[in-house]
């Protein structure tokens, strides 16, 4: 049996820009007093499904490799997880190709086209981990997910001194207490998490 080592893609889906769709006519023209780290991490749409998210994703590749990109990243490209609450998906992809699968998200600035929203979205997503287990990815969601409800509430209260900034960098380091560790990803980091034992049962294929 030949195991096939992965990596799991942890990312953010962030709005920059408040969904029309959300808005109401007679508060259009009303400054938002909601605070932006909350606005950046705002719900995705429902329709945006884990299929729907993968084909754009292969539609990006398409777009910045051509069919041998496509070729080289379709084995294994596939979204594990999406949360529409949070905003948040689990993206799993071969370890050989994944930077590819990571330009690839980086020059994704719009959601696909749902049946609900007239225009896309635009978006950034946001690549915020990588892991050799998926076990490793859930484990940073859950942690990313209560220093995001800390930094919304520290938004509200000094939404001037910078909410965007709070829920991007320093309310996630004060929370691990490793600022300088989590600045960078490096290679060596993430290869190191091969030896977990296979916990996920996803690393092994025959």
């Amino acid at each position: 049996m030949v195991r096939i080592k992965h990596r799991y893609l942890l990312v953010n889906i962030l709005y920059p820009e408040p969904s029309r769709s959300r808005q109401r006519p007679s508060h259009a023209s009303q400054p938002s007093n909601i605070p932006d780290s909350i606005q950046c991490h705002s719900p995705t749409p429902d329709d945006l499904t884990p299929p729907i998210l993968a084909r754009a994703i292969r539609d990006q590749i398409l777009y910045l490799y051509g069919d041998y990109g496509l070729g080289i990243t379709s084995t294994g490209l596939n979204v594990k997880y999406l949360s529409p609450a949070t905003s948040t998906a689990i993206i799993r992809c071969s370890r050989e190709n994944y930077q590819l699968v990571w330009a690839a998200l980086t020059f994704l600035t719009n959601l696909p086209q749902l049946p609900n929203q007239p225009t896309p979205q635009p978006c950034v997503i946001q690549v915020v981990r990588v892991s050799g287990t998926i076990r490793k990815a859930e484990e940073e969601v859950i942690k990313r997910a209560r220093a995001a409800i800390l930094a919304a509430r520290e938004g509200t209260h000094h939404e001037s001194s910078g909410g965007l900034e709070a829920i991007l960098g320093s309310g996630i380091d004060q929370m691990s207490s490793r600022s300088h560790e989590n600045s960078s990803l490096s290679v060596m980091e993430i290869e190191d998490e091969d030896d977990d034992g296979g916990q996920d049962g996803d690393d092994d294929e025959g």
